[in-house]
């Protein structure tokens, strides 16, 4: 079970703080969207109000009778709601933005086949790169689906929200669940397989269906027969010989059963529970035979029951559904450990899910929805009484009333001219014109203020979603590392404003240069061995991707490298490690050298402490990365350690020293 195990702490307290910073900016700005939305919400429903007063109408008008939701949707789209809000909630732990990748994505594909890795390694990637933005997406794409699932109206409405789940369940599902497992051995229901959001997926697709579905216990049949078929399924894998279920210990050692428990019992927890799990997994030790047997006999017992649950089966359904729902509560409390204990565990894992569908199943079969009459069919061939919480529309009036009498009309009348109050005898009536048709009413004139208040709730939770998904799309084509990597691992870089400590070197083509002289541009100023295989040629091409990074602004910047080797401080040393950094043809980069004294008076000046290896041609320097602005004046001090040296880490220092250079160059 992914997550579960791991490091509860994942990450630094910088990572951390800017996880919440995220957090705090994206909620800020939904609460101000949706504070626009609702204002003008209800300057539209006001200026409805006062049409409607013009022509003698009520507002709003009152609510029409519509047929309940049927059951088993209505199941479906709460209790699958409120797992996306509690999913949501356990994002929120601070391991989630560092320790995801290595604690849940990329353990989930272990033991897959080779292609399943490389999906699951883009995914891992592009969280890596971008740990605080995809951990607040995260967070807010699944809170806002939870929310939407419960408060949007009927109609396309409520079916946008089922597609919503199931379209971000199947992302999850494969690059964060690799498939569920389901390519790789060992695979067993007990443990999570399929994985817990392939049944949201599930669930979102039933919600997104239309209502006329579920006419009939029909629909209700599937659902319980295909759950029956998995747990077959299940049930034969669980009694597979050689798979270490049937042995509670194997060669001194727990079976597979009994090591997956014993695991769990050692995650961070309240005592009671690991205490609880750690006598599961010492009865499974002692009994492992009969732990299995019982499991294979319940899980196949149930899914035959569900299977036959259009025949013989419906008979003993609901008492087969009480037991499902105590073994699986007992395998979501005993061997899953809650799913999400310890670790950074995303859901309550598979159990719980799963036996809400067989819940939504079994109303489906008990309490269909009624089937629709020949009267009541629509044009589109559903039935009249499905979706009613769409608008009503005004009502047609039972007769056909004379219109009032015109103020001429009245006048003639009271003359006795043209029309006299007694007819003449023999001539026909006047023609009586019948009403025009009453005064066509938009669809948010028609609807009651129940439905406008979930259609505004609505709103809201899209707003959520989108707020979530937009930086993570942007995120998920952004090649660059994430600064927040950089500056975990060497701290944010030191603002200062300083005169810079001026000097005079030479560069590749024996001209002298001096820090004067470049004034009017903005300086790149580091430190490098040219003779360095390790951290200086990185520290290199993480200067060759920020004038890359730069564009347009590159021309006002100049990279500047300073040799750092008392011994190999030759010019053709330098012209050696340009060509082979790539350095030699980019025009605003320059190497310099001059005489040991020089070098140290500059390495002095700046605080780069530089010392020769007992070796000799080696030394030992500090990587420091100083940006000195067009005046003169030292602006940033940046600790430049590539670290682990990964593309990751490169991009990352790229990215970070390219926003420092901007700040300076626009201050």
């Amino acid at each position: 079970m992914t997550g579960m195990g791991g490091p509860s702490g994942t990450g630094d307290a910088a990572t951390v703080s800017q996880f919440h910073h995220a957090l705090a900016t994206q909620g800020a700005l939904i609460v101000v969207l949706c504070a626009v939305v609702f204002v003008g919400w209800n300057q539209l429903r006001s200026m409805q109000y006062r049409r409607a007063v013009q022509r003698g109408e009520s507002f709003p008008p009152s609510a029409p009778v519509r047929d309940p939701e049927p059951a088993t949707r209505r199941f479906l789209r709460t209790a699958f709601g409120l797992f996306w809000l509690f999913d949501g909630l356990l994002q929120l732990q601070s391991g989630m933005p560092a320790g995801l990748p290595g604690s849940v994505i990329e353990p989930s594909a272990s033991g897959s086949p080779g292609w399943v890795h490389s999906i699951v390694d883009f995914a891992s990637t592009i969280w890596s790169d971008h740990p605080t933005t995809a951990a607040a997406s995260a967070v807010w794409i699944q809170v806002g689906i939870g929310f939407l699932l419960l408060v949007a109206p009927r109609g396309w409405w409520s079916r946008g929200a089922g597609a919503a789940s199931a379209g971000w369940g199947l992302v999850v599902w494969v690059f964060a669940e690799a498939f569920g497992g389901i390519f790789a051995p060992g695979l067993t229901i007990l443990f999570g397989a399929p994985g817990a959001v392939v049944f949201y997926v599930v669930a979102g697709v039933l919600v997104a269906l239309p209502d006329s579905v579920w006419s009939g216990p029909r629909m209700g049949r599937l659902i319980l027969g295909a759950t029956g078929a998995l747990l077959l399924c299940a049930a034969a894998l669980q009694a597979w010989p050689g798979r270490g279920f049937w042995q509670g210990t194997s060669a001194g050692r727990p079976g597979t059963l009994a090591a997956m428990v014993g695991q769990m019992a050692q995650t961070s927890q309240p005592h009671p529970l690991s205490s609880l799990i750690s006598s599961f997994a010492s009865f499974d030790r002692a009994h492992g035979w009969g732990v299995n047997l019982v499991a294979v006999v319940a899980i196949a017992a149930v899914g035959t029951v569900f299977v036959l649950a259009s025949g013989p089966g419906r008979r003993v359904l609901f008492p087969t559904l009480v037991a499902f729902g105590v073994l699986c509560v007992a395998d979501w409390v005993l061997i899953e450990d809650f799913g999400f204990w310890g670790g950074t565990g995303t859901d309550p894992n598979s159990m719980l899910p799963l036996l809400a569908i067989a819940i939504a199943g079994y109303l489906g079969v008990t309490r269909p929805a009624p089937e629709p009459t020949p009267a009541s069919v629509t044009t589109e061939g559903a039935p009249a009484s499905v979706d009613r919480d769409a608008p009503a529309e005004p009502a047609t009036p039972g007769s056909i009333e004379a219109p009032a009498p015109t103020e001429r009309e009245r006048e003639l009348v009271g003359t006795g001219s043209a029309a006299s109050d007694t007819p003449t005898p023999g001539a026909p009536a006047p023609p009586v014109s019948p009403p025009g048709p009453p005064a066509a009413r938009s669809w948010w004139e028609r609807i009651d203020s129940r439905y406008a208040a979930r259609v505004a709730a609505a709103l809201a939770g899209i707003i959520i979603i989108v707020v979530g998904a937009a930086p993570m799309a942007a995120a998920a084509v952004d090649r660059s590392a994430d600064p927040s990597i950089t500056e975990a691992t060497n701290g944010p870089p030191s603002v200062v404003d300083s005169p810079a400590p001026g000097f005079t070197l030479t560069d590749v083509h024996d001209r002298p240069v001096s820090l004067a002289g470049l004034r009017g541009h903005t300086v790149v100023l580091t430190f490098l061995d040219p003779v360095c295989t390790t951290d200086c040629p990185v520290i290199a091409q993480e200067l060759r991707i920020t004038n890359s990074m730069l564009g347009s602004a590159a021309a006002d910047v100049r990279f500047v490298a300073v040799v750092a080797n008392p011994v190999y401080r030759s010019v053709q040393d330098m012209v050696d490690f340009d060509r082979q950094e790539g350095l030699d043809g980019q025009a605003n980069w320059t190497y310099l050298t001059g005489s040991a004294a020089d070098l140290a008076s500059v390495w002095d000046a700046y605080g780069v402490d530089v010392e020769t290896a007992p070796a000799g041609g080696m030394v030992q320097h500090a990587d420091i990365v100083f940006v000195i602005d067009a005046r003169g004046h030292l602006r940033r001090v940046i600790n430049a350690d590539p670290g682990d040296a990964d593309a990751s880490s490169r991009s990352s220092f790229s990215g970070l020293l390219t926003s420092q250079v901007l700040q300076v160059l626009h201050s």
